[in-house]
């Protein structure tokens, strides 16, 4: 393993910026399906917000770039405080390396990365919807949001039962939770979308937060505009760099005018306004076309509420 003091931090010394630093695994174990890595970071810890990731370098042979990861959790205080937890599924070299790692090695990491989930600015309820391992960050951002006083509830959805990542954590810190799995092995049989209307009716959901993989952002974010419900959406993209030096990660936005730009997903996100994103330019599909009646005559799109009664400047 690394070689590297433990502790040593680079970068920038704001209190807001991402910083360089090499950190002690705490603990490394497995989380139901996927893998779960505590690291002591207390300058990422203390700089962390809710939708942020930390990049993580991997010694796998043949692997050169880092490793991006959702922030799952962050200690501020107490016992635990200056630890951040991420959570992955081992499915190529580099994460594969990283369930090798024993406690008390140490690991370069920089961090915190991208923009954070944006918090409402008046008394909302919010729902929070999450895929597979997707809904680590989602965690985060509901303890974030129940300290501010608002109602938070949350559909977790998974392949399967063995694939909902922390079932009771999602009780714990949820006014009410629904799982979804796609073979009906545990709640709703279906996918998170068949339970949308039922929970926003239920729960007077005035907001959507979501994260997990992007076909599924597409369909939360589809689904909200019909509801005419603003949605933040936390992107799965493959950073190369995580600085927004290689333009790999790039996604199309729509602008106030109509027109649509490229945006990196490490820098200008991970976390977008998934009203904005051009999901028609994207490659990520949810299902077969919808085809319509040339003679039907077409609706008018509901009203939307304006994004900054919700989030502010966001």
């Amino acid at each position: 393993m690394m070689a590297t003091r433990a502790g040593s931090v680079r970068g920038r010394t704001d209190t807001d910026g991402p910083v360089q630093v090499t950190c002690e695994v705490l603990a490394r174990r497995r989380e139901g399906a996927y893998w779960l890595l505590s690291i002591a970071a207390p300058t990422i810890a203390e700089r962390a917000r809710p939708g942020q990731f930390v990049n993580i370098a991997v010694e796998a042979p043949g692997t050169l770039l880092r490793r991006p990861f959702s922030i799952a959790r962050v200690s501020k205080r107490g016992m635990a405080a200056g630890t951040v937890e991420v959570v992955f599924d081992a499915h190529g070299p580099g994460t594969a390396w990283l369930t090798s790692v024993d406690v008390h090695d140490v690991v370069d990491v920089v961090g915190p990365l991208g923009t954070p989930f944006p918090i409402p600015q008046r008394k909302v309820s919010c729902l929070l919807i999450g895929g597979g391992y997707g809904v680590a960050p989602l965690f985060f951002l509901a303890d974030e949001l129940t300290r501010k006083g608002l109602r938070v509830d949350m559909i977790v959805g998974a392949a399967s039962q063995d694939r909902i990542l922390n079932a009771i954590e999602a009780k714990r810190l949820t006014a009410s939770v629904t799982f979804t799995t796609d073979d009906g092995s545990y709640g709703v049989h279906g996918r998170v979308t068949d339970a949308f209307d039922e929970v926003v009716d239920r729960c007077g959901s005035g907001v959507v937060y979501a994260c997990g993989p992007n076909p599924m952002l597409r369909a939360v974010s589809e689904r909200c505009r019909e509801r005419s419900i603003p949605v933040q959406v936390a992107v799965e993209e493959h950073m190369a760099c995580g600085i927004g030096v290689c333009f790999t990660c790039t996604l199309p936005l729509r602008q106030k005018d109509g027109s649509v730009r490229m945006k990196r997903a490490c820098l200008d996100g991970p976390v977008f306004n998934g009203g904005r994103i051009a999901w028609e330019e994207t490659r990520f599909e949810v299902g077969p076309p919808i085809v319509v009646d040339d003679d039907e005559e077409e609706l008018p799109e509901p009203p939307r509420p304006t994004d900054a009664d919700v989030w502010g400047d966001a």
